[in-house]
């Protein structure tokens, strides 16, 4: 049967951390206590006035326009040269069913090579497999924030003498947590080898010290820069995301477009004209409280787990850690989260999976599981945060940062 599927298609197996959530569910279903810091899904309910939006446009039953409803577009681009500096038109603006299809059209249309930084999302390289596109990955590590240098991307660049590149760059990190911090290095070696840079700002609303900066502030003629609703507004499931695109880069986004039209036709149409309250809306109060309560289970699991077995560095923005378990002996990262899973409950994904050595012994957590309704709902304003709100509205962070630390002090 495998000779009817191509050879790349072959290659792969189910997304990482799609298969970590079901094999989560399976194992709970069976009646075991499964903590679930496996899967990146923000634990927050969406706005009251995005969900209200929502009911009143479920009529809309109309075709939108391949690129997007303009009003919606709009409200993208004036959110971004609002809250990031840029000067986006509304015809920058692409709108896609989440940015994971935006990215994958995208490696279909490109005709060059990709640059990776390990670690980066799960996702990235898998699409560049099913696009043929060859994949060249820039080793950080965790001095640098877990993200290269401007020094490694030129001395890779040149190594490879391409003239074609697609440079992609997730600010805050998924799945380190950490946020860039040396843009402006970055966007010069960019700017002078002529990259295409793809700027996942997915996590950029849900940075911790609310000065978010992008790397299009520095090189805005080649920078796409990517985000959507699932991370910041809780809206996962309803797959709304965006590019916005420089007008210089306007011949790739004519393509893009067009293989939007040839595969998703339009987003759903009463998704779209809630999102425009999403970008319009003023949702600084539910954004401080959400900030507030990832900020400071952020710091409570880096906290309880630094140690001088475990080096781990403190979360800056969205909801990950990237702990290495340097007193773990095992062959694999992938062996290690099993042993992790089996012996207590805890749900990790192995750094292998973003592109890391798999005998460094990384893996990353996903502090969302617990409540967010009730979490956010009473602790709205200006009540500080303590420990005892932690027990009381996220017990399973609690406990599975305390079986974590135990199963590690045991080996």
């Amino acid at each position: 049967m495998n000779k009817i599927i191509k050879s790349q298609i072959n290659k792969l197996r189910p997304s990482a951390t799609l298969a970590i959530n079901e094999e989560c569910n399976k194992l709970k279903k069976s009646g075991k206590k499964v903590f679930k810091f496996g899967f990146g899904q923000s634990p927050f309910p969406i706005p009251d006035s995005v969900i209200m939006a929502l009911k009143n446009h479920a009529n809309k039953n109309n075709y939108l326009p391949m690129q997007g409803l303009e009003e919606l577009r709009s409200s993208i681009a004036n959110h971004l040269n609002l809250n990031n500096n840029n000067n986006f038109k509304s015809e920058d603006v692409v709108i896609g069913p989440g940015t994971k299809e935006l990215m994958f059209l995208t490696q279909l249309a490109f005709s060059g090579e990709i640059l990776l930084p390990a670690p980066s999302w799960v996702s990235y390289q898998p699409q560049a497999l099913i696009a043929k596109n060859k994949v060249h990955w820039i080793q950080a590590n965790s001095s640098n924030n877990w993200f290269p240098t401007a020094d490694q991307l030129e001395k890779k660049i040149k190594s490879i003498r391409k003239k074609n590149l697609l440079f992609f760059l997730n600010s805050p990190n998924n799945p380190s947590g950490t946020v860039c911090k040396n843009l402006k290095e970055i966007a010069e070696v960019a700017k002078k080898y002529k990259l295409i840079v793809l700027s996942d700002e997915i996590y950029s609303q849900l940075t911790f010290d609310n000065n978010y900066k992008s790397i299009s502030n520095f090189y805005p003629e080649g920078t796409i820069v990517s985000s959507g609703l699932s991370k910041w507004c809780g809206a996962g499931g309803w797959r709304l995301g965006f590019f916005a695109i420089p007008n210089k880069l306007k011949e790739f986004r004519n393509s893009l477009k067009i293989l939007c039209s040839e595969s998703f036709t339009s987003v759903s149409a009463p998704v779209q004209y809630a999102a425009i309250e999403a970008y319009k809306g003023d949702h600084k109060i539910y954004l401080d409280g959400v900030k507030k309560i990832l900020s400071f289970i952020g710091n409570y699991v880096y906290e309880n787990l630094k140690s001088n077995s475990i080096n781990v560095i403190k979360p800056e923005g969205g909801f990950y850690l990237f702990p290495e378990f340097r007193n773990a002996k095992f062959s694999t990262s992938s062996k290690m989260c099993k042993d992790i899973l089996n012996k207590t409950g805890v749900a990790l994904l192995p750094g292998s999976d973003f592109g890391l050595n798999e005998k460094i012994m990384l893996a990353r957590l996903s502090y969302t599981d617990f409540e967010g309704s009730m979490f956010l709902n009473n602790t709205l304003g200006s009540k500080k945060l303590d420990n005892e709100d932690l027990k009381k509205y996220a017990p399973n962070i609690v406990d599975g940062v305390a079986k974590l630390k135990e199963w590690s002090n045991s080996l």
